[in-house]
């Protein structure tokens, strides 16, 4: 590779790796996701979205605003065959502090999972239960997961297609029980940014033999739903992240979040004279300017830069 190619190389590295920081800093400050004195549990699960997560956030850590402490944790699901020195090896190079929680679950799963059906649901719940009480044993005030702004966009689909119901996975959440707070610090970040980023850090990837490689997964089937959809119309899945965070519940049909039944007329004021231009100011108050057909760029949502983050 000659001189010119390999600045070319460093430039768009640098690229990436700033809009990685800068999307992972706006998505911390839009929803609060770190404070003062909080004690982070960065969970890893060997792929390259926690690497990142884990990466950022320390570099992030250096130049924030407020002090808060990062501890890793992964959890040895006693899959067989699972390269056991990897993590601790790498967490050790990094200088992170870090916890290997041994619990099988292997066993547990593939007992009560028919063969052939999809493991992964079980998977989650019993690996989101033992760390869930983990953060509680070693003080965590938040648990950071590395699910990204793709992932978000794929569990609202998987969520009304084989659901029926219109949710996702939130930036940041409160535990049902109320005893943990998960975060999100990847929820504005693209898979694709975030695998260049693994390529580039060349990041000890570890495969999971329970789940990874199963065929004909539901979300499977969402993501290349949305990737043929991006590529048919790019910024799509960007536009439906974006409206997860403009909810108009009067415009939809759930009468426990809005009160449709006690509506009433008013018309104690004026009736608004209506014309061809207020028409199409009307219309255009109700489609988001990036998702206005100007341009293709427009439907690219605009970040803020988190400069102290």
């Amino acid at each position: 590779m000659s001189d010119l190619e390999n600045r070319r190389g460093r430039l768009e590295f640098n690229k990436l790796q700033k809009r990685l920081r800068r999307n992972v800093g706006k998505a911390i400050a839009d929803f609060n996701m770190i404070e003062e004195g909080d004690k982070v549990m960065v969970c890893l699960s060997g792929g390259k979205d926690s690497y990142a997560m884990l990466e950022i956030l320390m570099n992030l850590q250096k130049t924030a605003p407020v002090h808060f402490e990062l501890v890793a944790v992964n959890m040895d699901q006693k899959q067989p065959g699972f390269p056991e020195h990897i993590l601790p090896e790498y967490l050790q190079s990094v200088g992170v502090p870090y916890h290997i929680v041994n619990k099988d679950t292997y066993s547990v799963v593939k007992e009560v999972v028919p063969e052939g059906k999809t493991t992964c649901g079980l998977c989650s719940r019993l690996r989101r239960g033992t760390l869930y009480g983990f953060a509680e044993e070693i003080g965590a005030t938040k648990v950071a997961l590395g699910h990204h702004k793709d992932d978000i966009v794929e569990t609202l689909f998987l969520n009304m297609f084989y659901g029926g119901r219109l949710k996702a996975m939130p930036p940041k959440l409160r535990a049902d029980d109320g005893r943990n707070i998960v975060i999100r610090p990847l929820a504005y970040c693209r898979e694709s940014d975030l695998v260049a980023f693994a390529e580039h850090k060349n990041f000890p990837i570890i495969p999971c033999n329970l789940c990874g490689s199963q065929e004909n997964l539901q979300r499977q089937a969402i993501k290349q739903m949305l990737v043929d959809w991006d590529k048919k119309t790019p910024g799509r899945s960007d536009n439906i992240f974006a409206a997860l965070t403009r909810v108009s519940p009067s415009q939809l049909a759930d009468r426990d979040l809005y009160d449709f039944e006690s509506l009433e007329l008013d018309r104690s004021k004026p009736a608004p004279e209506v014309d061809a231009r207020s028409i199409e100011q009307s219309v255009d108050s109700w489609v988001p300017e990036d998702a206005r057909e100007e341009s293709v760029e427009s439907t690219q949502p605009m970040y803020i830069e988190a400069r102290n983050l």
